[in-house]
């Protein structure tokens, strides 16, 4: 029995088995300001009163924190009088990330956890069943508390040796959709084994929904697999892996940073869900302290949470950061889904630490997205062009 079938055994009490569908009680339901007014409003309309008494239930305005429209004020207006309403709890501008926030402070192993955004399968690092639901499913799991699911079947992924210098979770992230695809893991959960910081175990659950995963887990707490009932095993060499950069506009086109040297970029990001942590930001100075970035290029960084924001200024980080050029946002998602703090405009190239290259994705449907890891973007920002971090180490 792997991680994902122990975690529904437990929950309900009872063994389970792959493609089975149940119908599961829910820890901690949330949802955020792109997608929550419209779970609020599905709330209401299918005749719900009160939001369940065995849940946390969760507001975030983090995605266009701060408003950056009228008409965005007012959907943040509806969600914080919504929260006040029901007592639920609220994350208002500048407290961070709903992903990062879950896995601060509302995650722990064995809990389900439904949010409205496909990136909740982040905490699942922490040994949860996390995953995304559209608006009104997550509406039905407000108002009662539970949802119905279908045992998803896993993938077990092991990640054998360590990464050598310059490559991190990203990396791993990358080969793992060029290896499968976009949907090469579809309603699969992704088990992952291997010895890496928690920071980048949370960017590889967060990532298993770019190949389609319904999660992605890593053994935490008593959440252990018992046998070795896998749909498939993949084995990676980490010992092998180079920096890699997603080019546009699919996340599995990925390939060596060194292959792309000779694109100019006018763009690089560090932060999001996926790489605004505290250890993203000390990877990136290892390559940015002491240096300044390219006159051509801008280099926006954006804690994933204000505890990470205020860790960085008291180790430095932010001073360090600005030394070298970049522009400190609040901590939130910025530019990532592009709705302001770095839109993108017609013909520009961007290279941020996100976890999507989709057209259109950062502003302008004719700008380019290339992922990449924290000190891959770092290195490509002080080179004008994209770069490969062992450059500089």
């Amino acid at each position: 029995m792997g991680i994902c079938r122990k975690l529904f055994s437990l929950k309900l009490g009872r063994e389970v088995e792959a493609g089975e569908i149940v119908v599961v009680p829910v820890d901690v339901v949330f949802v955020q300001d792109g997608t929550g007014p419209l779970a609020i409003r599905k709330f209401y309309e299918l005749g719900f009163e009160d939001i369940a008494p065995n849940i946390t239930f969760i507001c975030f305005i983090d995605h266009a924190s701060p408003s950056p429209r009228r008409e965005l004020s007012s959907e943040h207006v509806f969600m914080r009088d919504f929260a006040k309403k029901h007592r639920a709890i609220l994350h208002d501008v500048g407290e961070g990330i709903c992903h990062q926030i879950i896995v601060e402070r509302y995650a722990s192993p064995g809990k389900f956890i439904l949010g409205a955004d496909s990136h909740t399968t982040t905490a699942g690092a922490l040994g949860c069943f996390a995953t995304g639901m559209g608006s009104t499913d997550i509406a039905v799991a407000m108002g009662l508390g539970r949802t119905w699911l279908r045992v998803p079947e896993s993938i077990k992924v092991e990640l054998k040796g360590e990464l050598r210098e310059g490559v991190m979770a990203k990396d791993i992230a990358l080969y793992l959709a060029s290896k499968l695809g976009s949907d090469g893991a579809n309603y699969k959960a992704l088990e992952f084994f291997g010895d890496l910081p928690l920071s980048e175990k949370l960017c590889l659950s967060n990532m298993a929904v770019e190949v389609g995963a319904k999660a992605g887990l890593f053994p935490a707490g008593d959440i252990f697999p018992d046998g070795e009932l896998y749909e498939d095993v993949i084995e990676i060499d980490l010992g092998k892996l180079k920096p890699l950069v997603s080019k546009p506009h699919l996340v599995e086109n990925a390939v060596p940073a060194e292959e792309l040297k000779d694109v100019k970029i006018n763009q690089a990001f560090i932060g999001t869900c996926t790489g605004g942590r505290l250890y993203d930001i000390e990877m990136a100075l290892r390559i940015l302290k002491g240096r300044r970035i390219h006159k051509d290029v801008r280099l926006i960084v954006a804690p994933a949470s204000r505890d990470i924001f205020r860790e960085a200024l008291r180790r430095g980080y932010v001073e360090e950061l600005v030394e070298a050029g970049a522009v400190i946002l609040p901590p939130g998602c910025g530019p990532c889904v592009g709705t302001h703090m770095g839109v993108l405009g017609d013909g520009e190239v961007c290279i941020p630490t996100a976890n999507r290259t989709f057209k259109g994705r950062m502003g302008s449907p004719e700008a380019f997205i290339y992922l990449a890891s924290p000190m891959t973007v770092a290195a490509s920002a002080v080179k004008g062009r994209i770069t490969d971090p062992r450059e500089f180490l």
